[in-house]
């Protein structure tokens, strides 16, 4: 007997649209031409993350079955699979790498409205003003329920595709395969070039995970969660290989390396000037739509891992909504001082150095949500899929995760794990302080 729908939690709809709006923020806008040196096999390399991103979805899915509801996403995963402190370190660096994203966030919503209104470039305080304005607007209203966010998060998901779906859809009439030739442009081995494209694609799947993480706040967790995460991650795998093929067919390819707005001049091709003004729209809200994903799932982690005694009680503490506010504001007080340091003569460096940072702790819980798929479903018996199966899909994920962590480069890992293991004295006070309460 089908359950009856919760209308205050978010559904199917609701929750696909936070996968998807979490995913796809204002860098889709440059990735044509991040890719373009390398060519036509650069294609290939998004395949090769697609599919990646695909095992992943698959695994998170499978996890968010078994831990039945539970909230914390790759948090709780963890903390089931290999105890407190290792999913500790996983809630730690996931909440830090968001709070510190959300700044890189607002920042790319004031550059793409500065399109529109100039202002925004050559006047920092306006810039600033904006910036603050967006991270604490959609504080407020995330502040006003789970249902709030989810609406605004379906409403400017919608309203972010319809760009990139008029490119690709209309970019094919003028498309000119010849761009694509030679299909290696680059100086690397064809295989080298499908490492690098891959590594540099990777990234656009962050947030594959955001429905597992308000789990308690989503109806009918272990049918909506997995279907949210595998269609949201097949959409955006969708939305990102096409608009690239189209881009990279309708602009040849030494120009589309110089271009600052690849969209923008896809869009001049196919409806004059008014294009760019069009593109810098749909940057603003894909930015404006991930920045009000990313506040949810900032609030959502604290409070679970504060639920289990691991963070300060202050992030569990719900407003009348049923809303964590303090977790909210915490999360976006760090943004906004973050985000001050990159108009700050001086600390744009370490602003763009912690960017590198969270990469890492992004990446992180993934590595350990694929081993603890494997440990919690070998620990539990295999119910439908048999003990190589699980082994295979946990294991092809994990090295997936382990590449993505190569990737992210020497820097970013040596900081990084010095970043996690910084949390190492708050987990301690933790719990030591639950213990003796």
């Amino acid at each position: 007997m089908a359950q009856p729908k919760d209308h205050t939690k978010l559904g199917i709809w609701m929750s696909i649209s936070l996968v998807i709006g979490n995913m796809i923020g204002a860098g889709i806008y440059m990735m044509p031409s991040a890719l373009a040196n390398y060519g036509g096999i650069s294609i290939v390399g998004w395949l090769v993350s697609s599919l990646g991103a695909l095992l992943l979805a698959n695994v998170f899915s499978k996890l968010s079955k078994m831990v039945k509801g539970k909230a914390g996403g790759p948090y709780a995963f963890a903390k089931i699979g290999f105890g407190d402190y290792v999913g500790f370190l996983v809630a730690w660096g996931y909440w830090i790498s968001i709070w510190v994203a959300n700044a890189a966030i607002a920042i790319a919503f004031v550059s793409a409205l500065s399109v529109i209104f100039p202002i925004l470039e050559s006047n920092p305080v306006a810039a600033i003003l904006c910036g603050l304005g967006a991270i604490w607007l959609l504080t407020w209203y995330n502040s006003r329920g789970i249902l709030s966010s989810g609406k605004m998060q379906l409403a400017t998901t919608l309203l972010k595709l319809i760009p990139i779906f008029v490119i690709i859809a209309g970019g094919f009439f003028f498309f000119d395969v010849d761009n694509f030739v030679p299909f290696n442009a680059s100086q690397e081995t064809n295989l080298g070039a499908i490492a690098i494209t891959g590594t540099l694609t990777l990234y656009a799947f962050l947030g594959l995970e955001s429905a597992t993480i308000p789990a308690e706040n989503v109806d009918d967790p272990e049918k909506t969660i997995p279907k949210a995460t595998m269609i949201g991650t097949v959409i955006t795998t969708l939305v990102y290989v096409l608009s690239t093929v189209v881009v990279m067919g309708m602009i040849p390819m030494e120009e589309l390396a110089t271009s600052p707005a690849p969209f923008a001049d896809a869009m001049r091709i196919m409806s004059g000037e008014i294009g760019e003004e069009i593109v810098a729209i749909g940057a603003a809200l894909a930015a404006f739509g991930a920045l009000n994903g990313w506040i949810l799932i900032q609030s959502q982690i604290a409070k679970a891992t504060a639920i289990d005694h691991m963070f300060p009680a202050i992030f569990k503490k719900d407003n009348r909504k049923g809303v964590p506010i303090w977790s909210l504001i915490i999360g976006s007080i760090l943004s906004s001082a973050l985000m001050l340091m990159n108009y700050s003569e001086g600390l744009v460096e370490q602003f763009k150095f912690m960017i590198l940072l969270s990469t890492l702790c992004c990446l992180v819980p993934y590595i350990f949500s694929a081993a603890a798929y494997v440990s919690i479903a070998l620990q539990r018996g295999p119910e439908k899929s048999s003990k190589t199966t699980i082994i295979i899909l946990g294991g092809l994920a994990f090295l997936y995760a382990l590449w993505a962590i190569f990737g992210a480069g020497e820097k970013s890992v040596f900081w990084g794990f010095i970043l996690l293991l910084l949390g190492t004295p708050l987990y301690v006070w933790m719990k030591w302080k639950h213990n003796n309460d």
